[in-house]
């Protein structure tokens, strides 16, 4: 396996830019413009997010953010792998180190909105523990959305 690190970095780096203007355009393939709920780089700089980037040898590759909501859970946002780098389990490595952090602030749940014909990104989710809700915060039924959730609360024993 190529040498992966994942680190908590800014987005306002050139290379983060494109893969942030890469996963947009995929999106914007997809769906209606109007239903792409998309943070900008300025946004991926708000305190309230936790912006992380995924490197293979150095190289970012991939990238994730983690919106805390003053409701107590945490919105996956920007999940995204290079199509080059794809197969080396860099998307898991991503949704487990958000995980990690939402677990590290001590939030609730972990949301998600994603599209129907990301098939490979659901599937991501699905095998992370992720089931399907309905539209939370201020999304709406649009016929192409997905709504997932995962709890983080653990059972005290």
């Amino acid at each position: 396996m190529p040498d992966i690190a994942i680190a908590a970095e800014s987005p306002r780096q050139d290379a983060v830019i494109s893969l942030v203007a890469a996963l947009d355009r995929y999106l914007l393939d997809l769906y209606p413009a109007d239903t792409c709920h998309l943070l900008d780089i300025d946004s991926l700089e708000a305190p309230d997010v936790r912006f992380f980037v995924a490197r293979k040898d150095g190289v970012p590759v991939g990238c994730a953010a983690l919106r805390v909501d003053p409701a107590g859970y945490g919105e996956v946002k920007r999940m995204y792998v290079d199509p080059d780098a794809r197969g080396h389990r860099i998307g898991d490595r991503l949704l487990a180190r958000l995980e990690e952090q939402a677990r590290a602030e001590a939030l609730t749940a972990l949301l998600l909105e994603s599209g129907i014909h990301q098939h490979e990104a659901l599937a991501l989710y699905r095998k992370a523990g992720f089931t399907d809700r309905g539209p939370y915060a201020c999304y709406t039924e649009n016929g192409v959305s997905v709504f997932m959730e995962k709890p983080l609360l653990e059972t005290v024993r």
